[in-house]
């Protein structure tokens, strides 16, 4: 294939699934450094990608045309998708995600070469190189096994999203408007995943955050819009809290923190591809769950099962601790 080639990349959702495509992103740019790769995501993900520096341009898709029920905005939003890969002509697509829809958008695209994550047999025929997807395996390594599974020179793995100035100036305005000095220990708090079964109860996060806070650290609470009322708690308990800033904001915040603790949820694998230190509640560490990547010590999960509220608060506690004595860390208290 020659390396000006024009590819796509496809993974639809969610926040962290989009970005466990990133080192394979990097596997891509290394292996064809004059090619233009687009990515094709869902809408409300479209800002992640700023931070993927490898990407040359964006697709989305509105998945609420898609679910509205009106024929007429579904048609509208499958035609223009489609018209849009047609243009592109691409040579190739990689599809991360194997799902039907997006099994139907690789082959939709016309490209000659057509490599996909197969979830079943049933899906196998979108593509020209199929891959049997490995639940043994990170989501991360399983996009980098699919790579060279389908030919590519395997290298050094990166996972290194890069923030633009505008999110970290935006996120010194915020600290400073809540007077907290990103200069001292800060611990930055991402209780909300985006399912009840991966939550860690709220109270513990906040007798965990009232340890630090007794220790003199500066504690923020961090979340998406819909998760401003529960957190309203956290206010309550004399936390600032930045529920509902835009999601790269979110993404600087946990830069200018000293250490970030939050459940299995796309800000706190953000922190993780920014190279921060990240202590994540989960509710398992097994094989091929998506701990924090190349960190699996990172996590925390239950010793004897697979619910998380079995987690004890010195359990957190003790893990935070450790991550501040380690050799890059910031020990205090």
């Amino acid at each position: 294939m020659p390396a000006d080639m024009n590819i796509l990349l496809i993974r639809l959702k969610s926040i962290g699934d989009v970005l466990f495509v990133l080192p394979a992103v990097h596997q891509v740019r290394d292996n064809f450094p004059g090619a233009k790769i687009t990515f094709l995501t869902a809408r409300e993900n479209a800002p992640l990608l700023e931070g993927f520096r490898e990407v040359d341009e964006v697709i989305t898709l509105d998945r609420a045309r898609f679910e509205s029920g009106n024929p007429l905005a579904i048609l509208g939003e499958a035609f223009s998708l489609f018209r849009r890969l047609r243009r592109g002509k691409f040579s190739l697509v990689v599809d991360f995600q194997g799902y039907g829809e997006t099994a139907w958008l690789s082959w939709l695209s016309g490209a000659p070469q057509r490599w996909g994550s197969v979830y079943g047999p049933g899906r196998r025929w979108a593509y020209t190189h199929g891959v049997k997807r490995d639940d043994r395996m990170h989501h991360v390594d399983r996009g980098l096994s699919l790579l060279q599974q389908c030919g590519l020179r395997s290298g050094p793995v990166r996972n290194e999203f890069i923030l633009p100035d505008q999110a970290l100036a935006e996120a010194r305005q915020f600290l400073a408007g809540h007077n907290l000095d990103p200069d001292k220990p800060m611990l930055f708090v991402q209780p909300i995943t985006s399912a009840p079964k991966k939550n860690w109860p709220l109270e513990r996060y906040l007798a965990v955050a009232g340890h630090w806070r007794h220790q003199g650290w500066q504690v923020l609470f961090g979340g998406g819009p819909k998760d401003r009322l529960v957190l309203e708690l956290a206010r309550q308990a004399g936390f600032p809290v930045s529920a509902g800033v835009p999601l790269l904001v979110s993404g600087a915040l946990t830069k200018l923190s000293t250490l970030v603790l939050g459940g299995d949820t796309g800000v706190s694998h953000l922190a993780v591809a920014l190279g921060k230190r990240v202590v994540m509640v989960m509710e398992s560490n097994s094989p091929g769950s998506p701990h924090p990547f190349q960190h699996p010590d990172w996590a925390v999960a239950p010793a004897n099962s697979k619910i998380i509220s079995d987690i004890e608060i010195s359990a957190v506690v003790a893990a935070c601790t450790r991550a501040l004595h380690e050799p890059n860390g910031t020990a205090s208290g």
